[in-house]
């Protein structure tokens, strides 16, 4: 059996870090191929599972904002590179964005933060304004493209039969409508690299269309236990990774 794997390489970081810590070494340096393959053998089912491709999603990093995160992601993707198949880049789209002050609740839930002693607003009569929302100016970095590139070769490699089966690793619901399309045509895993339930669109039962579908989440022994050699060639893991 033909397998595609098709990673979005920022769901995937950004899972990683909330199961293994951002500051924790040992998971970042990962063997993508090498983390699908483990899973597909312990959760898939299915007969004789061969990786004939790999695709890893992701953006550069600007080295504006982050110049020692760029500097990093430039050393890992050229490693990584050596061990899947293609690495598609989508863009990093930076802005200053206003948005309300806001903390978090037991739970992690945002909620915005009032004016009340010791930080209080008054008006221009010097009148205490109570609960006034306060507004600020950030930067924001958003990662664009991803998705519709996970999605836009995994459709091609299906209905080009380039694959028997795929496995897609995200836990992004906007990919709800090509995986449903897939799997009216071929078996479909679905890894969800994050600490969340697997998102209500990208669930399925395991007998539709085809059949032969089935999810995992990943842990971070997963992270820990996929790493690529140390050196890649002439591309040495970063210092703390």
């Amino acid at each position: 059996m033909r397998v595609g794997v098709y990673v979005d390489g920022y769901n995937l970081y950004y899972g990683g870090r909330a199961w293994c810590r951002k500051g924790t070494p040992g998971w970042r340096w990962l063997d993508v191929r090498s983390l699908a393959e483990s899973i597909i053998q312990r959760e898939s089912g299915w007969s004789d599972p061969q990786i004939v491709r790999t695709v890893y999603c992701t953006a550069r990093i600007d080295p504006r904002t982050n110049p020692s995160g760029a500097r990093d992601q430039h050393t890992y993707l050229n490693a990584l590179g050596q061990h899947v198949t293609w690495i598609q880049y989508g863009r990093y789209v930076s802005r200053t964005k206003k948005t309300p002050l806001a903390t978090e609740d037991t739970a992690g839930r945002p909620q915005i933060a009032r004016s009340t002693w010791p930080v209080m607003v008054k008006d221009s009569n010097s009148n205490e304004v109570r609960d006034a929302c306060f507004l600020v100016s950030v930067l924001h970095n958003e990662e664009k493209g991803s998705d519709v590139n996970v999605a836009s070769h995994l459709l091609i490699d299906v209905l080009t039969d380039a694959v028997d089966a795929v496995v897609v690793v995200s836990n992004d619901s906007d990919l709800e409508f090509p995986l449903k399309e897939a799997r009216k045509r071929v078996p479909v895993g679905v890894i969800n690299p994050t600490k969340r339930y697997l998102a209500g669109g990208l669930r399925s039962n395991a007998s539709f269309g085809v059949g032969g579908h089935w999810s995992a989440q990943l842990t971070s022994e997963d992270f820990k236990l996929s790493q690529l050699p140390d050196p890649v060639d002439s591309y040495a893991k970063p210092a703390g990774w």
